[in-house]
């Protein structure tokens, strides 16, 4: 399971000109799910996405989590992230999980954070278009791959 996190001032996510999901201040994290993964990468990655330090303490220094700030989460579920680009110009979709094993997985991924930080997040419609809009503070981006925990 690979995720990237985007510390936001804002963001928004847009279906059929209707807004789905809307926060201030906290995190807008993609989420791209292999058929390898299980409910171990879930419980690693949320752990270490809500314990990530990067919001500013009163110093100006990232030394806070998106619980410490009490920020906002956007989840969304995005299969192009496990593309592959090894060979061509065209990447490959091929690890990227079928709907029916990727919807279970982002819906617990979805709870766990929810059951973790105690309060509901915004999502995406998994497999809708969608117009994802965000102010990026910093900017900061952080990419977490859950196969490659040691580094």
């Amino acid at each position: 399971m690979r995720i990237v996190i985007q510390k936001v001032s804002k963001a928004s996510v847009t279906v059929e000109n209707k807004i789905v999901s809307s926060i201030g201040k906290g995190m807008l994290v993609l989420v791209g799910i292999e058929d390898a993964d299980n409910d171990e990468d879930i419980d690693w990655l949320v752990k270490k996405m809500l314990n990530l330090r990067i919001f500013d303490d009163e110093n100006s220094v990232m030394n806070l989590s998106v619980q410490d700030v009490e920020g906002d989460l956007i989840i969304v579920s995005q299969f192009t992230l496990q593309a592959s680009t090894k060979k061509g110009n065209r990447p490959s979709y091929i690890r990227a999980s079928k709907p029916d094993v990727a919807v279970p997985m982002y819906e617990k991924f979805i709870q766990k954070t929810e059951d973790t930080i105690g309060k509901k997040v915004g999502t995406g419609i998994f497999g809708a278009m969608m117009d994802v809009e965000l102010v990026n503070d910093g900017p900061v981006t952080i990419i977490i791959d859950s196969k490659q925990k040691d580094f």
